[in-house]
């Protein structure tokens, strides 16, 4: 497996360089630590200050770059280094697709003095634009005595897609997978004690209704349990019906995972972007967020 690590020598990047090193990563593995100096030239009179500036982001790059490593030296993996200069958001996904990267991890600063945490707008690019999948690191993983892992499965492509990379990254043995499927009914705007007061022939509707969209789920976690279960030995599912953005976060508090992971359906007409659902997820999840792709552009 090729992955990306993104850094900025924050303690943000620390914890996605942490987490690396606690993964069955193998000699066959290889992990390139990319460090994009962030230059955006401001418009002082005196041009001392432009250079001075930049040469100190460029001499502190190759230390950000050690730190990495360092936190990277249990890893088996091979690991290199680079080093671009200009916008973040751009080279970050044009380095991961120029060197076959099947997936980017990076930190995510979030904004600060922000109760919900909503990821920065690096961090927020890189997962809108990329081809390849992106874990975004938000909190310490591998710090508790399993890691937990909850899997948002819709049964699209997307979805599926998501699921079978899962099963080829070398997380630890004893990974806990729980594959949620949210039902978004047609009555889930309907509160439930008015639902319950329509007529008897609506009833009847409402009830033909939930049950197949209670058999349309447990199909979708079937699915998504068959192409995960020879990976994951600790697997669970659970069905919920409501907006699942809601869903996916409530479940995720109540499972204290460590990661969400979802499938990227994307905007139709353009490759690589995230729908709905899965950009909520990344700006409010409280834990890291796995975001599947089917493809590298």
């Amino acid at each position: 497996m090729e992955i990306l690590l993104a850094t900025d020598g924050s303690e943000y990047s620390e914890r996605a360089a942490r987490f690396l090193a606690c993964l069955r990563l193998s000699p066959e593995d290889a992990i390139t630590v990319l460090h994009v100096v962030n230059w955006v030239p401001f418009n002082y009179d005196a041009e001392s200050y432009y250079e001075s500036l930049k040469g100190i982001k460029k001499d502190i790059a190759p230390r950000i770059l050690d730190s990495a490593l360092k936190l990277l030296g249990p890893v088996k993996a091979r690991t290199s280094t680079a080093i671009k200069d200009g916008a973040p958001e751009r080279y970050i996904v044009d380095v991961a697709r120029d060197s076959g990267a099947d997936m980017i991890v990076m930190g995510a600063r979030g904004l600060r003095g922000i109760k919900s945490f909503i990821v920065g707008s690096v961090t927020k690019a890189v997962a809108l634009n990329a081809a390849m999948p992106v874990l975004v690191v938000k909190e310490p993983l591998c710090q508790s005595d399993r890691l937990r892992i909850l899997f948002a499965a819709d049964g699209s492509d997307y979805s599926n897609a998501a699921a079978r990379f899962l099963s080829l990254v070398p997380f630890p043995e004893d990974t806990e997978m729980t594959v949620l499927n949210a039902v978004w009914s047609d009555f889930s705007d309907i509160p439930e004690r008015y639902v319950m007061e329509v007529d008897d022939r609506m009833k009847e509707i409402v009830a033909r209704r939930r049950s197949g969209e209670i058999d349309a789920s447990e199909k979708i976690l079937g699915e998504a349990a068959r192409l995960l279960e020879g990976r994951f030995g600790n697997l669970k599912t659970l069905s919920k019906v409501g907006d699942p953005s809601l869903e996916i976060l409530k479940a995720a508090e109540s499972l204290r995972a460590d990661i969400i992971a979802v499938g990227c359906r994307g905007i139709r007409g353009a490759k690589g972007m995230m729908g709905s659902v899965s950009r909520n997820v990344l700006n409010h999840a409280p834990c890291s967020v796995f975001i599947g792709k089917t493809c590298k552009q």
